[in-house]
């Protein structure tokens, strides 16, 4: 798969099939995290993949309590303001909210979650590259994911479920959720182009460029976009 085509098409996957992925499949995704950079090669990672039905289930029930805490913040402006409450986003917030019904609903369904684990990392700059690479090997095996923080209302609870050795000082940055997904690949069309959000040398200073565009064209497989 060409690079650009992994950069620009993937994207968050909350509606996935409930076929299994190969372990296989599951280590090359794995074996591409580790490759990421890490500061002093420390590698102070850790990534628990779960698959066991019973376990699903009861994270299952975490999330969904978990997920109801967090719109509570939301409601509550708890939360940091970005276009949540803003009218000319209403129908954006509404297809959003759609695929994470549809993911909560369905979490006991997805057929892989892989939970991420670091120590002293320091605004993720260790562990996010890893991350990000596990999407995108993901993306050229076929399979779709997706990145969620909302366990982190109940991440004791999740630590102990997992068996966790918290007194290490481990500590869970994300979860990661993996399945083959029901709808199709595609480049991103609702950002805002580069020249009205990027400066050069000092703020507010044009970049040098005007794309209004997309630099990276697809033609996407046949299939319902969802």
């Amino acid at each position: 798969m060409n690079i650009y085509e992994a950069l620009y098409t993937t994207r968050m996957m909350r509606r996935l099939r409930p076929d299994p992925i190969p372990l296989e499949t599951q280590c090359r995704i794995l074996d591409a995290a580790i490759r990421a950079p890490t500061g002093g090669n420390t590698q102070r990672w850790h990534f628990l993949a779960v698959d066991d039905p019973a376990m699903k289930q009861a994270l299952s029930k975490l999330y969904q309590q978990c997920r109801k805490l967090e719109y509570a913040d939301m409601a509550a402006g708890k939360l940091a303001k970005s276009m949540h409450n803003q009218e000319e986003h209403a129908a954006t917030l509404g297809k959003i909210k759609a695929s994470g019904d549809y993911f909560t609903e369905h979490f006991a369904e997805i057929p892989l979650l892989l939970f991420v684990f670091s120590i002293d990392d320091h605004g993720g700059a260790n562990i996010y590259p890893a991350i990000w690479s596990a999407l995108l090997a993901a993306r050229a095996e076929g399979v779709g994911g997706t990145i969620t923080t909302v366990l982190r209302y109940e991440a004791e609870a999740v630590a102990e479920l997992l068996g966790v050795p918290v007194g290490e000082n481990w500590k869970m940055n994300t979860m990661l959720a993996f399945g083959y997904p029901l709808g199709r690949w595609g480049v991103a069309a609702n950002r805002h182009p580069i020249h009205e959000v990027s400066s050069r040398n000092q703020w507010g200073r044009s970049i040098g460029a005007t794309i209004p565009e997309p630099m990276w064209s697809y033609a996407p497989d046949a299939g319902p976009v969802v």
